[in-house]
């Protein structure tokens, strides 16, 4: 945890106030007692009321000082921690901007969801409860032994004989519900992991009839956490009633053993009752401490969890030079003898892939399920790196480009259309922030899409809910197209993105995507024949391997492959 004590630091200034103030209002309480003790021996004793008058007045005015200390300090300890918890907050999200799609393998959206969010938050909320405490606890506690030494030092062994039992008391329960709190942490995330795939899924779930199943899931994953925890409670609320326990056997100590000094002479009632209370701030003290003992195993798991976020170096890094211009003027793209395998596979996925996408024709991809199409291509924006030969753009190895220059030359449709909440014309400007709107409709126009959003009722600026749920798949491939299109790229990237379109309005999109592309580099992967047959360049992918290369007829005569994909896909009569 204090390897993230770093974020605290724009708000040292608030930190080193709110410890004055809790300082100050820890001395205030220590105050209290001796003067009751002042108002009953000098006051009541003797009989003096303008004694007892002018020192409960001033008790008065001491109270209200240590309570306005003690707003200021949870006022700027709240302040210092939400500070705290927004700009870690702020700081993870940006290094997770970072990473390449292995982090995210290796860590899994739902684990960072949650180191995001729950993670920091524990740690925030026990960072405001230390930064009161733990200035407090430690204060009150050896101000109040010296207070109660200085009241009576014989008595004072009956505290400092209780302060150790109590002490290995609060260990033992510590030590036993700590492990329960780290675990805690990573059944969240499981909780977390089946929560999403049911609310992602939700079609898929009801269309299957497996409502029940997810609901078991659920149930499993959920009592899981709840047994957990409630073993972790359990464990840690033993402490309360030892405490009490052991403040209730301090008490009667106390009074017992100083009523026979003061029967002997040796104490005033006064002193008793301050040294009462002196033990009970004591005990209190280590009631805090014993509070923050309960909390702190959680929040050192949690930002343990987050410090591993934070130390995770991105596999995918800039160079420090980078030749940005060389890819602005070509857009040519060039595997050459490109091996790539995804950590911990056995196989390839990719084996000596060599081919070249040249401006103004058209490349294909096509192959059999697994065969390594939507790999290959994740190759060109960097989402992964090649384990053995090159991808590059022009001259330029793309590993030697930054990354933000690399992607601005390239319109990237993903297999899975993935939008935004937001309306239609956010979705298309999110490819170009600064697009006109006729730029928009021109776009919008090419991806074949004008047509139905002219029908909503509020055109462009219909408002589509969470992953564009409320259209269809071939409207949300339209838009994914489109929004790739505003951006003009040297380099367009399309990974089966016209899968769920019918033949015709397939047709007409590739017929008006020549015109919009002719002088850029065009890449396409695809299941359907129809759409590839037309391309300059076909690639067939095999296992990974290029297994043939060349125009439709080309293939037709040299490669076993593809001639099998056009006869499962084409009667006699088309092929022929």
């Amino acid at each position: 945890m204090l390897r993230l004590l770093r974020f605290l630091r724009p708000y040292r200034y608030m930190v080193i106030m709110t410890m004055v103030f809790v300082l100050l209002q820890s001395i205030a309480n220590l105050y209290l007692p001796t003067l009751m003790s002042d108002i009953v021996n000098e006051g009541i004793v003797k009989e003096d009321t303008a004694y007892i008058w002018r020192i409960g007045g001033f008790m008065l005015l001491v109270s209200a000082v240590g309570a306005i200390l003690s707003v200021c300090a949870s006022y700027l300890a709240s302040r210092a921690a939400s500070g705290f918890g927004m700009r870690l907050r702020s700081s993870v999200f940006r290094h997770i901007e970072r990473f390449s799609l292995q982090e995210f393998d290796k860590l899994s959206t739902a684990s960072l969801i949650t180191r995001t969010t729950n993670d920091i938050t524990q740690v925030q909320q026990v960072l405001n409860m230390m930064l009161r405490m733990m200035v407090m606890a430690p204060m009150m506690c050896i101000g109040g032994i010296i207070m109660a030494v200085s009241k009576d030092a014989k008595l004072s062994l009956v505290i400092i004989g209780a302060i150790p039992i109590l002490a290995l008391a609060i260990y033992l329960i510590g030590s036993k519900g700590i492990p329960y709190f780290k675990t805690m942490q990573t059944k969240i995330d499981r909780l977390n992991l089946v929560l999403r795939e049911y609310l992602t899924g939700i079609r898929v779930v009801r269309a299957f009839n497996r409502t029940e199943h997810e609901r078991a899931r659920f149930d499993q994953a959920n009592q899981d956490l709840t047994a957990t925890a409630i073993k972790a409670n359990q464990i840690m609320a033993a402490m309360m009633p030892i405490m009490m326990l052991m403040m209730n056997v301090t008490s009667i100590a106390i009074i017992w053993f100083g009523g026979l000094r003061i029967s002997t002479g040796h104490m005033q009632v006064g002193d008793l009752m301050a040294f009462l209370q002196y033990a009970m701030q004591i005990l209190f003290s280590l009631m805090m401490a014993s509070m923050m003992f309960s909390m702190v195993p959680r929040a050192s798991a949690s930002s343990l969890r987050i410090h591993e976020v934070l130390a995770t170096d991105p596999v995918i890094l800039d160079k420090e030079q980078a030749e940005a211009k060389k890819a602005r003027e070509a857009g040519e793209v060039i595997f050459d003898q490109v091996t790539f395998r995804y950590p911990g596979a056995e196989k390839p996925a990719l084996s000596s892939v060599s081919f070249t996408a040249k401006p103004g024709q058209v490349t294909a991809i096509i192959g059999g399920t697994g065969s390594g199409k939507s790999t290959l291509i994740s190759l060109i924006p960097r989402f992964y790196d090649v384990e053995s030969g090159s991808v590059r753009i022009g001259n330029t190895d793309v590993r030697d480009l930054p990354q933000n220059v690399l992607r601005a030359i390239i319109g990237f449709v993903p297999q899975k259309a993935l939008l935004f909440t937001g309306t239609i014309a956010d979705n298309i400007r999110y490819g170009n922030e600064g697009a006109t709107d006729e730029e928009v409709e021109q776009a919008l126009q090419t991806a074949q899409a004008s047509d139905f959003v002219a029908t909503m009722k509020d055109g462009l600026q219909t408002v589509l809910a969470q992953g564009g749920a409320n259209l269809s798949g071939g409207q949300k491939q339209r838009l994914s197209i489109a929004r790739a299109l505003i951006r003009k790229p040297e380099i367009y990237v399309f990974d089966d993105s016209f899968s769920a379109l019918d033949f015709k309005t397939d047709a007409k999109l590739r017929a008006a995507l020549k015109n919009e592309t002719e002088e850029a580099t065009v890449i396409i992967v695809a299941q359907r024949v129809n759409t590839v047959m037309d391309a300059d360049q076909i690639i067939v992918l095999e296992e990974g391997e290029i297994v043939g290369k060349g125009t439709h007829h080309e293939l037709m005569d040299t490669c076993d492959v593809y001639k099998e994909i056009v006869k499962s896909q084409l009667t006699e009569e088309e092929i022929a």
